[in-house]
């Protein structure tokens, strides 16, 4: 057996993408490398046929060379979050909507498998925020967001009373639906919904963008990348309020409790076989009109 071994997540719940894991895997096996799937992918499991490991019983996460993502931004996410810590590169195949975070779409399948096995790929480390919920001096709750951490309302009908608070001062109190805080990789999700900047991955920044604020002042905010962003939860609001990272971490909150995004010493990692400029990639994932440009002259 191999001692090359490669990750396969995709999205259990499409069968596309099931399929396509299946094909991944039979193209490692092929190369000579022994593909290795998650502990938790039952129904990826009975799709894939031949040899594979299970990850956390035959092998570690140590042993992953690469982790390949079948799926849209959503499965990249759950992938960064189990291989959280491993210095393996995410390489993202697009079988989502518009799959922003995913190098290839699902046509070029066994081209990206070939340059996976070749090594033929740049790796992009990309900003995390460390994010922890305090109840006083009590730490309730530790995370990480590659997208963002969302503080907001649980409740439909109100809004919840907010501080933001940048480098340990006040900044602002108002009501509102909410408030992000974003690194650049997800100025182009939640935040980009909301209102915030689009922030290329490059520059190192933090984003604080509130969501539907009852204020005068309720602008996105850019600081650095090494910024204390924190929002409290006042103790007289009344609405109930959560905690959400990236969409699929959550946790309630009461009020007077806090939390606080900082940059994590940890950066997750991104494999690009594309090393086009991020102009290229805006344009194309969501689809921005640009006929009709010529560009500067002899170009």
């Amino acid at each position: 057996m191999s001692s090359r071994h490669m990750l396969v997540v995709a999205h259990t719940g499409r069968s596309d993408a099931r399929q396509a894991a299946s094909d991944v895997c039979d193209q490692l096996r092929h190369a000579g490398l022994t593909p290795v799937v998650a502990p938790r992918g039952n129904s990826l499991r009975a799709e894939v046929q031949g040899t594979s490991l299970t990850l956390g019983t035959d092998v570690s996460l140590g042993d992953i060379e690469l982790t390949i993502v079948l799926g849209g931004d959503g499965t990249i996410l759950g992938a960064a979050e189990l291989t959280r810590g491993s210095a393996a590169p995410l390489l993202g195949i697009n079988h989502g909507h518009v799959g922003f975070l995913a190098e290839s779409e699902r046509d070029d399948l066994a081209w990206t498998v070939q340059r996976a096995v070749a090594g033929e790929y740049d790796v992009d480390e990309r900003l995390v925020l460390d994010v922890v919920l305090m109840q006083g001096d009590t730490e309730i709750y530790r995370t990480f967001a590659l997208n963002e951490a969302t503080v907001e309302k649980a409740s439909p009908a109100r809004m919840i009373e907010v501080a933001l608070e940048i480098d340990g001062r006040p900044l602002s109190i108002f009501g509102a639906d909410g408030v992000v805080m974003a690194t650049p990789t997800g100025s182009t999700a939640y935040s980009f919904s909301a209102g915030g900047p689009v922030v290329w991955p490059g520059v190192e920044a933090l984003l604080m963008v509130p969501l539907s604020a009852h204020a005068l002042f309720a602008r996105p905010l850019v600081v650095g990348p090494d910024s204390v962003m924190a929002v409290e939860v006042l103790e007289h609001s009344t609405a109930p309020a959560v905690l959400w990272c990236d969409g699929r971490r959550g946790t309630d909150m009461e009020p007077g409790s806090r939390v606080v995004a900082t940059r994590s010493s940890e950066p997750i990692r991104l494999a690009r076989l594309h090393p086009g400029p991020f102009t290229d990639r805006l344009v194309k994932k969501f689809g921005l009109p640009v006929t009709g440009w010529r560009g500067p002259l002899g170009t």
